[in-house]
């Protein structure tokens, strides 16, 4: 192709509205090709050749498709590692630049970089923006400009700039700076006018359909009205099940920020969370595959791999883990009260390395993403940012009673509870927690 397009390359952003790169790509001087390339570095990484979220992809591209053929442009599909599949665009289009969104996953960043790179060979600038979070790495610093490594001092630096900029301050009707959509349809009509493209099928990848079913991206107002009030108890439908559509970018986040602001402060909250993890990764990526705090690397956590079994099969005679880890395994997901208890009662409990769960929590869930994944595991270990060290230790059964009191959620997913067919606990939990506390006291005293 002789004319010179811009390439739109699709990857944690899988959506045509309110996309920050899209949106400038378009607003540029050349016709927009849009891309998504299956990156074989990671599905060659897959154990599952049943992975839902590649079933979550294939049809949310199809839909992505579908949507740009209405315009009269359509969707370039590769499969492939991203530097050769550079190398063959390079070759058969006349690329006049490259659009995307910022990610900061240490992967991603290297990948990137590499792509960069390959492209400034040539002169032809690879443009990146912000679009998976509300403020990213720098924007959320400490007074002397240092990131902030506790939750609440950022939080509320977040909030306090958040609010920097509205277009008249404090009208909470009006939209925050910060939280304004791109308005990709204004420039719809500069999209590469061409014929539909072939895309390769979930065989062709190798991969098959998945009977797991995907939540909506839409949530009832009233939900997150009265989120603060029911996101606890796992046996309700109390929250809004939109990880998803985070990790992979078909909702917008600033959609989502600005009516979690008019409508509940704690679902806001989440969304903080999101950043705030993100920041962490951004700025300390040690912990990937590390402890924030390097002290807590010199814990001996046991080898036991039949009890690390246990806990993923959901057999530990503790209700509301096995509840929860049942769930994950036949669903992609589970209720985010009960990730901090089954994430403690490994760690804790059985005092088994926090990696150990980060990475099977990686492989099943639907909304996976590392910046929140390894900072739960992390929080839950006691060696991640937060301010309370180690000595937290859940009660399993105190939680089941207090968030799953009349057992409706327990019943759900471990139909044998309450009979002589259930397992006795596999450990005692006084025991688990007196032997918790003296191996991390000795460990960090050492």
């Amino acid at each position: 192709m002789n004319t010179p397009v811009s390439v739109f390359w699709f990857r944690r952003d899988l959506r045509l509205h309110d996309n920050a790169g899209l949106y400038h790509a378009l607003k540029g001087p050349h016709p927009v090709l849009p891309l998504f390339i299956f990156d074989r570095n990671i599905l060659d990484d897959l154990k599952n050749p049943q992975d839902a979220r590649v079933t979550f992809i294939q049809n949310t591209l199809e839909s992505l498709k579908t949507e740009l053929e209405s315009r009269g442009c359509s969707l370039l599909v590769y499969d492939g590692k991203p530097e050769q599949v550079w190398q063959e665009l390079l070759q058969k289009y006349k690329l006049a630049a490259v659009y995307t969104n910022h990610d900061f996953e240490p992967y991603a960043i290297d990948r990137d970089a590499a792509v960069q790179t390959l492209l400034a060979e040539r002169d032809i600038p690879f443009n990146t923006y912000k679009d998976h979070v509300i403020f990213e790495k720098d924007e959320v610093l400490k007074s002397d400009q240092t990131p902030y490594t506790v939750f609440t001092p950022y939080s509320k630096r977040w909030l306090e700039k958040l609010s920097s900029r509205y277009t008249e301050e404090g009208a909470i009707d009006k939209i925050s700076f910060y939280l304004s959509s791109y308005p990709v349809e204004k420039h719809e009509g500069n999209y590469l006018k061409i014929n539909p493209l072939p895309m390769p099928s979930l065989a062709d990848i190798g991969f098959q359909p998945t009977s797991i079913a995907f939540p909506p991206t839409s949530v009832a107002r009233g939900l997150i009205r009265s989120y603060d009030k029911t996101r606890d108890f796992p046996a309700i439908d109390g929250t809004s099940r939109l990880g998803i559509h985070f990790r992979f970018g078909t909702i917008s986040i600033r959609e989502k920020a600005r009516a979690a602001r008019e409508l509940n402060a704690i679902f806001l909250n989440e969304l903080i969370w999101r950043d705030f993890y993100s920041q962490i990764l951004a700025h300390f990526p040690h912990v990937v595959g590390h402890p924030f705090r390097p002290q807590y690397d010199k814990v001996p956590w046991r080898d036991a791999p039949g009890d690390f079994a246990q806990w993923c099969e959901g057999r530990t005679g503790y209700p509301i883990v096995d509840a929860g880890m049942r769930q994950l395994n036949e669903t992609g997901y589970m209720h985010n009260r009960v990730r901090m208890i089954t994430a403690s009662f490994l760690t804790k409990h059985l005092l088994l390395d926090w990696r150990l769960g980060e990475a099977y929590f990686a492989e099943k869930l639907l909304d996976y993403d590392l910046a929140s994944n390894n900072g739960g595991w992390q929080w839950a270990a006691g060696c991640g940012t937060d301010a309370a060290p180690y000595f937290r230790i859940f009660n399993p059964t105190e939680q089941m009673k207090k968030f799953d009191p009349e057992f409706k959620y327990i019943r759900r997913w471990v139909p044998e509870f309450g009979t002589p067919k259930y397992l006795k606990p596999m450990v005692e939990h006084v025991f688990a927690r007196e032997r918790c506390l003296a191996t991390y006291k000795s460990a960090l005293a050492g």
